[in-house]
């Protein structure tokens, strides 16, 4: 069995399909089936279902693919490994939480300095991000933190206050106020979610509503229109504040603070654009959220 093998293997798990990976992978159709019946040969069992709509991984399949997907992880990193460390090229996949409000400084620097990394951003909740990174199917993720997890190495981006929002056509916010409006959330996973609802039940109220939205924007324009109420980064809404559209309301200080972590895998080899992306959110960090030198704010001043 070649590395190729599993390479196929693995897209044609990925489509479904054994000639849709043949296209996507560029071979002819009749040579993805004989790799296919080679390895499942080899391995003395099938490995997919075959059906009219294509292809769906059994249960021995999806063993194969767990494996795949760490040795061909491996192998990536590999060839990561020996690029010039001080000009990076190649893929860098990562994913993030929508509010992180440091992240456009950051991947502005990022992007400026190390022109030919090949950088691409996912958005997500907390949970699914480190699912995938813990996958292999992302090279790193800000979410919430901290992150307990053995396998799991994370960096601290920034410290941050969680306020309590609503309309600023409203009252002042109070508690009354979780008991009346319905809960503004992202989807299950989302670490804000998870800490409004600890403060809730800390305060003994059951949420007479909640409703979920899959961006930041939605949920600040739902909560300006005093649709209802939600847990955020003051930081993320604090020019909607500003502006009197919203109001916020401070809520105790052990639900009321949260950390934004950078998060990787720890057996996973520091590829030299992964290396300078941690220096980046280093600096950042370090200058006070500004993420340039002072020599270089001086040239361009």
């Amino acid at each position: 069995m070649e590395l190729s093998d599993l390479r196929i293997f693995q897209t044609v798990a990925q489509h479904g399909s054994v000639s849709r990976a043949a296209r996507a992978l560029n071979y002819v159709q009749s040579n993805v089936t004989a790799r296919i019946q080679h390895m499942e040969r080899k391995l003395g069992t099938p490995l997919f279902y075959r059906h009219s709509r294509g292809v769906t991984l059994n249960p021995e399949g999806r063993k194969l693919l767990s494996y795949a997907q760490k040795i061909l992880a491996m192998m990536d990193e590999m060839e990561k490994a020996f690029q010039d460390e001080e000009n990076p090229s190649g893929p860098l996949l990562i994913g993030s939480v929508e509010t992180v409000s440091g992240l456009p400084a950051i991947l502005s620097v990022y992007c400026g300095r190390y022109p030919r990394v090949d950088l691409s951003l996912v958005t997500g909740v907390t949970e699914h991000l480190v699912n995938d990174v813990l996958a292999y199917e992302l090279d790193g993720a800000f979410v919430s933190g901290p992150i307990e997890h053995p396998e799991i190495a994370q960096e601290l981006l920034t410290e941050e206050e969680l306020v309590l929002i609503a309309s600023g056509d409203g009252a002042s916010h109070t508690l009354d106020e979780c008991k009346s409006r319905p809960l503004l959330v992202f989807r299950s996973g989302c670490g804000y979610r998870a800490r409004l609802v600890q403060w809730l039940a800390a305060e003994g109220i059951t949420p007479s509503r909640i409703m979920e939205f899959g961006t930041l924007e939605t949920i600040l324009a739902m909560a300006a229109s005093g649709l209802g109420v939600s847990l955020v980064p003051r930081a993320a809404v604090a020019h909607l504040e500003e502006a009197g559209r919203i109001r916020c309301h401070s809520i105790p200080h052990e639900f009321g603070r949260v950390s934004t972590v950078f998060i990787r895998r720890r057996d996973a080899i520091l590829s030299s654009s992964m290396r300078k992306l941690l220096e980046t959110i280093r600096q950042f960090r370090d200058e006070g959220g500004t993420g340039t030198s002072q020599p270089e704010a001086a040239a361009r001043s």
